[in-house]
């Protein structure tokens, strides 16, 4: 079982400004939670109960929302709005939260790799909060579990897109080992159409072997000298260690504005049924 969650959730959000100029684009709300309690939730319903969170200046609110507000406590206690926060306060008394801080933004794979003083050396899952995901069954991270107990490698969630939004994204190179789960054999980020191998784009889920992060410190700086995980898993690929599964539901990028708005309004008519 993994127990550790990975949250690398040191960026500016630049793309949401202003808005995110004084709060971190993870707690941006999706209806009455923020990105990242979606997934912490996700994470504990697949079995993670250690949440490793990556910040960077300006995010201590993520450390406050996932801490007692003895203020707001008392002054909502034996009210009707003292339901509100039962969610929140599960979550707080089931999981472990630590953090620790990337001191400057050198891309994913750079925040994963500040993230091993938190997971150790055991495997760990990667939740991108802005990568939302809804299922009507089990969660994108439970399912993802089961691949990885029968696989045991790395596995990283795929899914299709336009070949026209390939160049926004990790773009996989593999072979189907059978209904939705492939051999990664190479992968490519940012492609233009021309050079992608495949529409099957890397999302914002991923299960790691610990080797991974030793892998990182050898890799060189790629894009916008960025260190990007896409090259590190490349690396693992080329030992048939990487597993990509085109998991079941569906995908708000958040990060962009059509993404939140498309889910925010999806998440209020499912709230009304």
């Amino acid at each position: 079982m993994i127990e550790t969650c990975l949250f690398p959730a040191a960026g500016y959000g630049t793309r949401f400004l202003p808005a995110t100029k004084a709060m971190p684009k993870e707690m941006l709300p999706i209806l009455t939670k923020p990105l990242i309690q979606y997934g912490v939730e996700e994470a504990l319903d697949a079995g993670c109960r250690t949440m490793a969170i990556v910040t960077g200046r300006g995010k201590r609110s993520i450390e406050d929302h996932f801490d007692i507000s003895y203020e707001l406590e008392h002054q909502i206690k034996d009210t009707s709005k003292e339901t509100l926060l039962s969610e929140i306060r599960n979550i707080m008394e089931t999981a472990t939260f630590s953090y620790t801080r990337q001191k400057e933004m050198r891309g994913l794979g750079h925040a994963i790799l500040t993230g091993e003083t938190l997971v150790g050396k055991n495997p760990f899952a990667v939740i991108l909060a802005d990568d939302l995901c809804y299922s009507e069954s089990e969660g994108v991270l439970t399912q993802m579990m089961r691949i990885y107990e029968k696989y045991r490698c790395s596995v990283v969630a795929i899914e299709e897109v336009d070949s026209n939004e390939v160049h926004k994204y990790g773009i996989i190179e593999a072979d189907m080992l059978e209904d939705g789960i492939y051999k990664v054999k190479s992968m490519i980020e940012k492609p233009s159409i021309e050079k992608a191998p495949s529409n099957l784009a890397i999302i914002g889920r991923y299960i790691l072997t610990p080797d991974i992060f030793n892998i990182l410190r050898m890799t060189k700086p790629g894009i916008n000298g960025e260190l990007q995980i896409t090259d590190a898993l490349l690396e693992q690929a080329k030992l048939g260690r990487v597993i990509g599964y085109k998991f079941k539901g569906i995908r708000y990028d958040c990060g962009s504005i059509d993404g939140f708005v498309k889910a925010t309004n999806d998440f209020y008519k499912r709230s009304q049924k």
